[in-house]
């Protein structure tokens, strides 16, 4: 029997990714398996889900805007329109099970999905459930998760503790330290520090390092700074002096290599940063975005720091803590050696196959 399998989701290479190693691994199970993907018109999934050789169909529907209200009235219009467009792809495409990882196009689907009996699995990365996955868990017939102490949000008996999905490009990377080091033009063997703060970058991240410059190259530290596009200009002619010990990027494509040569990652606290960082095993200050839905950066953050597996720094505190507590880390041997330890205890590298395995099961 040929399975058909929708997966909805997207707005964030964070859910992005981790949609995309679940196809990948029902794929690898039933090469067979017929999957279509359900984005957000407009949104980074129109985009990167082809590139990764899917079907994508896209559904008019946007979240709500805590920013501006006056955008929020076309709201319940758009959801209206969205649940029926659902349920058209669904009849045209008659799949045997949907596979929700968040974002706006997850809702309307699954909605439609669990009307029509169709089977559902919601996969939640975070340790802090959003709204419309704690509406929708009630009537999924498995919830994925992350994190422990899920129950809050979700009925017990419906909780599978998987892990988050990884790309493969990382879990399976062969890279040397020296040859990732040499990629960046960076010296092998000198201590170096990543920062990253998404695919979009962060804010309070680059505006704490921009004066640290100085510092890092008076300390013989090397950093590889992704700043993302809104920062990229002004870090590039902050950096310009330093070149030697400061290198710039937009964007980095090849992640897997970023991590190989770090010694200390400075990062924000979304789901996948955390899932690849557990995987790579390396000491992290995180800095979590405040204003992430139900502020689920600082919750999956606190998560690792009460396991003294990683550093927090709050976004309103990193221009005036993050040069202390780096540089400190950075000559703290110990410190590192717990943190690096205890991260990879929290590790999964299968956590799509398994998943994929749930999702097979709700079919038979």
């Amino acid at each position: 029997m040929q399975r058909r399998i929708i997966i909805a989701g997207g707005g964030t290479g964070g859910h992005i990714f981790p949609a995309i190693a679940i196809a990948n691994a029902l794929k690898k199970s039933d090469p067979e398996t017929e999957i279509l993907f359900v984005g957000a018109k407009g949104k980074m999934e129109m985009e990167k889900v082809p590139q990764a050789g899917y079907a994508i169909e896209g559904l008019e529907i946007a979240g709500f805007n805590r920013s501006n209200m006056l955008k929020n009235l076309l709201l319940p219009f758009k959801i209206i329109k969205s649940l029926g467009e659902a349920n058209r792809i669904l009849k045209r495409f008659q799949p045997n099970a949907v596979v929700g990882v968040g974002g706006y196009a997850s809702f309307p689907i699954l909605r439609r999905a669990q009307a029509l009996g169709i089977p559902t699995l919601i996969q939640e990365q975070n340790s802090f459930a959003g709204k419309a996955n704690m509406f929708l868990g009630k009537k999924a017939k498995k919830i994925c998760v992350a994190y422990e102490g899920m129950e809050k949000f979700f009925p017990a008996d419906k909780l599978v503790f998987t892990g988050n999905p990884v790309r493969g490009s990382i879990t399976q990377s062969a890279v040397t330290r020296d040859e990732a080091a040499k990629h960046f033009g960076l010296q092998a063997g000198k201590t170096t520090v990543f920062a990253v703060g998404g695919s979009l970058g962060a804010k309070a991240i680059n505006e704490a390092l921009h004066p640290l410059l100085s510092t890092f190259a008076e300390k013989d530290i090397q950093l590889i700074w992704q700043t993302g596009k809104p920062y990229y200009e002004t870090a590039r002619a902050a950096a310009a002096a330093y070149a030697s010990h400061v290198k710039v990027f937009e964007f980095i494509n090849l992640m897997d290599f970023a991590y190989k040569t770090a010694d200390v990652v400075i990062s924000r606290a979304g789901a996948l940063a955390i899932a690849e960082l557990c995987v790579v095993k390396k000491p992290v200050i995180f800095v979590p975005y405040p204003f992430a839905a139900e502020d689920h950066q600082t919750f999956n953050a606190k998560s690792l720091v009460d396991k003294k597996a990683a550093l927090m720094i709050s976004n309103d505190a990193a221009a005036a803590q993050l040069g202390t507590t780096l540089f400190s880390l950075v000559q703290n041997k110990a410190l590192l050696e717990q943190l690096e330890q205890n991260i990879g205890k929290l590790g999964n590298i299968n956590a799509d196959m398994v998943i994929a395995r749930h999702v097979l099961s709700l079919i038979g």
